[in-house]
């Protein structure tokens, strides 16, 4: 793991691209970052994690924190049960799932029985406000996406692409293959916090 500095009062973690599971990585440094925060160890004012970095950003002293992070290990995520996961209601009728039943080998109900039975994590969020990276598909499943992106694809859209499952927040354009929709409420700029899936989230996409 690599500590760089970005700017005057921000560092980037970066976990190695080509590490052996990265979201995991950057799941146990971002959860680590968090307690150390929370317990008054760590003065930062945002911890962002991306798809093989964790960015802190609003540290006053970035080469101090960062000889203290070079100190730290992360502990593994704990084993838990079914007790904090989100339950996101899928009705699984997406245009794509032939496409991923294909690629995967599978029939189309295998393909939904293996979305709605693996818990997912919310690795980081972009692409569009409140749009979640969730990881918990094994690596042999990655799926290319679309050759041509769609116009527009309907808010609440779960869709596929590479080794990540996400759930478009707002109606947009995207190229990402198409399983099943929500109803569910990913983003209001009214709520604390507007997004309703945030790093570190664990997710079930369960038949509506």
């Amino acid at each position: 793991m690599r500590i760089r500095r970005v700017g005057a009062y921000a560092l980037l973690l970066d976990c190695g691209e080509d590490e052996p599971d990265v979201p995991g990585r950057v799941e146990a440094w971002r959860a680590e970052l968090a307690r150390r925060r929370d317990r008054g160890e760590l003065d930062a004012i945002e911890i962002v994690p991306a798809a093989a970095t964790v960015l802190l950003d609003g540290v006053p002293d970035p080469a101090a924190t960062a000889r203290s992070i070079a100190g730290w290990t992360p502990r593994p995520a704990p084993v838990r049960g079914t007790a904090g996961v989100v339950e996101v209601p899928v009705t699984y009728d997406g245009a794509d799932l032939p496409a991923v039943a294909e690629h995967w080998g599978a029939s189309v109900p295998a393909v939904v029985e293996r979305l709605a039975g693996t818990e997912f994590r919310v690795a980081f969020c972009g692409f569009a406000p409140g749009f979640p990276y969730l990881t918990g598909l094994p690596a042999a499943l990655a799926l290319p996406r679309l050759p041509t992106p769609r116009a527009r694809v309907p808010a609440g859209s779960v869709a596929l692409a590479g080794p990540y499952a996400g759930i478009y927040p707002t109606a947009s354009p995207g190229g990402w293959l198409l399983v099943g929709r929500t109803g569910l409420v990913l983003f209001d700029v009214a709520a604390d916090p507007p997004a309703r899936l945030t790093p570190g989230t664990r997710v079930r996409l369960a038949p509506a």
